[in-house]
């Protein structure tokens, strides 16, 4: 795959696609700025070759049209202060308007377009939108991971119309890392999988197990499992649709001689909240009208041990509803564990990276994802669209 370092770029309309989904306050004020700062270098680096940096991105769901609370201009204003450098701010993402900025730029000058979204060819791929992207420039660069695994024009319809087109340089970085990891781990490769649903986790379980020495599962979707064993969950969520295919991913890791761990006790409440009256029980003995929502102390001690010698860590999912205090230990205290293995650490997933984050440890892990969905595509073990249509691009 092209780099976007493989392209004269010096007086060209490079059109960089970045991922600028970052949250708002209620005054519209950025509140994590960590996937702009993924962008920069990719971004500083076409500045420095004199390229006219036009960047593109969606932010939110606003269907298909035009909404001011999801108007990229705060993202403009963040990213001219990383900068210390004007960030021009377009009103549209096409048309003559803004082909008219464009073509005022001098080199060295970057535009933010507004989002992608208010359009509803972006989420539709449709082949004019794409087109008329491809209209406002002479290179095309795709450097937004977390968008690799949807067909949207901005990564799919854009690339069949234009003549150079390349990766970005985070997008190389979210690849590279993930491929070393599946194709030259330091052994033991350990996946940690967790989440809701085991129907959602599937693919990647199937997957993993391909590749992995030891499978760590949490989260709402070891109830499944738990469930598949025999064992009385009491109200826990589960997924009784998916209790055969846990039964064959358990025998499929047995078979090829893979640890599998399970939950062995859980903080279990009668209901989901803050103020929720909690308990810790054994996995056997989880009471009938309660549910499980975090491991317990004696199931991260026993995930920690298995840790232990792990070479390489590959996480993807929560132990637990972390984002309420009471069910948050599971998740916060395996994240501890994983940061102080001195294993290579790849982590992704959107729930997953806020943990991390919120337990003070992301210093201590060697890559955190920027994608979610993108990440669990690779760890299905498919290729992502967006790269395909990506190579595909002849020049």
């Amino acid at each position: 795959m092209k780099s976007i370092r493989d392209i004269e770029l010096t007086g060209k309309r490079v059109f960089i696609r970045v991922d600028f989904n970052v949250p708002l306050d209620s005054r519209l004020r950025v509140t994590d700025d960590s996937r702009i700062k993924g962008a920069m270098p990719t971004i500083s680096y076409a500045v420095e070759q004199g390229a006219r940096v036009i960047l593109a991105s969606h932010l939110g769901r606003p269907k298909g049209k035009p909404v001011p609370t999801y108007s990229l201009a705060p993202v403009a204003e963040r990213l001219g202060r990383l900068f210390a450098k004007e960030v021009q701010m377009a009103e549209d993402c096409i048309g003559p308007k803004v082909a008219a900025r464009i073509a005022a730029m001098a080199n060295g000058d970057v535009i933010l377009l507004e989002n992608l979204r208010f359009h509803a060819g972006e989420q539709e791929d449709d082949d004019a939108f794409g087109r008329a992207l491809a209209d406002l420039c002479d290179v095309y660069v795709n450097d937004a991971f977390a968008v690799c695994h949807r067909k949207n024009a901005s990564v799919s319809a854009i690339t069949r119309h234009v003549r150079k087109a390349a990766a970005g340089l985070l997008l190389q970085r979210e690849l590279d890392y993930f491929a070393s990891a599946m194709a030259q781990p330091k052994r033991p490769l350990v996946a940690i999988i967790g989440g809701a649903k085991v129907s959602s986790k599937l693919g990647a379980l199937r997957n993993m197990l391909q590749h992995v020495d030891k499978i760590i599962i949490g989260g709402a979707m070891a109830n499944t499992f738990l469930k598949a064993k025999g064992v009385s969950v009491g109200t826990s969520l589960v997924e009784e649709e998916m209790i055969d295919a846990a039964i064959a991913v358990m025998d499929q890791a047995s078979g090829q001689g893979i640890m599998l761990y399970l939950p062995i006790d859980v903080v279990v409440a009668e209901q989901l909240g803050p103020e929720a009256v909690t308990q810790i029980v054994p996995t056997q003995k989880i009471p009938e009208k309660k549910m499980a929502l975090d491991i317990g102390p004696a199931t991260s001690k026993r995930f920690t041990e298995a840790l232990r010698d792990a070479g390489t860590i590959i996480w993807n999912g929560p132990m637990g509803v972390f984002e309420m205090e009471p069910f948050s230990r599971g998740t916060f205290d395996l994240a501890n564990s994983v940061a102080s293995t001195g294993a290579t650490t790849i982590v992704g997933g959107g729930d997953t990276d806020a943990a991390i984050h919120q337990s003070g440890v992301a210093d201590k892990i060697t890559f955190i994802s920027t994608g979610g969905g993108a990440f669990l595509t690779l760890m299905e073990g498919k290729t992502l669209p967006a790269v395909t249509a990506l190579d595909a691009v002849a020049g």
